[in-house]
């Protein structure tokens, strides 16, 4: 997206649409600066790293920005989104194969490496950065387990699966999954290649349906 931070020298016409809206330079922003957040780390970000590297100035940044802490918490909220595509329609398919989708287990390799990237940094850098847990909690962890909490509980609704507490179900999901999407060591080490990171994570969500008798 090509952002254009100052007006054209020449006057605009009256009626003519703004070069790029806030909306549209909000979400630029965000988009660059999570790219920056996974380069240098929290620590090593700046905001007038993420000004530069966006094309902006950095006024235009604290307009729609107060602080590297508000920047990092919208980075959080748009990439809950790449951790779990919920809330979503219901699908005339298996309980497992809808976790697939669910957890995008075949997302392409851009898109993957983008939310395999800031995961690795969520779990480097949470324990150093105390003001960090409660973004993460907040725009984060809590607010996809919630939404994923409530898909099981609409299935078990339906007589679709068993589970006595869809809170603890969808903690259990998402440790398994996102714990092996990137795990402490990297995905490098972890897994030679994608094909075997899929298997395993098809493997565990089919032993979940086959825990919750869904399979």
């Amino acid at each position: 997206m090509d952002i254009v931070d100052e007006p054209a020298a020449e006057p605009r016409k009256r009626g003519r649409p703004k070069v790029s809206s806030d909306e549209d330079k909000r979400a630029h922003i965000v988009e660059v600066a999570g790219r920056v957040f996974v380069k240098y780390g929290y620590a090593g970000s700046t905001t007038a790293i993420v000004a530069s590297e966006a094309g902006v100035s950095k006024q235009t940044l604290y307009k729609l920005f107060e602080s590297k802490e508000e920047l990092f918490a919208a980075v959080v909220g748009a990439h809950r989104r790449l951790m779990l595509d919920l809330p979503r329609p219901v699908e005339d398919i298996s309980i497992a194969a809808s976790l697939e989708r669910i957890f995008m287990i075949d997302m392409d390799e851009d898109k993957d490496a983008d939310r395999t990237g800031f995961l690795q940094l969520v779990f480097r850098e949470a324990a150093q950065f105390p003001e960090l847990v409660d973004i993460l909690q907040r725009e984060g962890m809590l607010a996809s387990r919630q939404h994923l909490a409530d898909w099981l509980s609409e299935r078990r609704s339906e007589g679709r699966l068993t589970l006595d507490d869809t809170a603890s179900g969808a903690r259990m999901l998402m440790d398994m999954i996102l714990g092996g999407m990137g795990p402490p060591e990297g995905r490098a080490r972890a897994w030679p290649d994608r094909a075997q990171l899929f298997a395993h994570l098809r493997r565990c969500i089919v032993i979940f349906a086959v825990g919750v008798g869904a399979a």
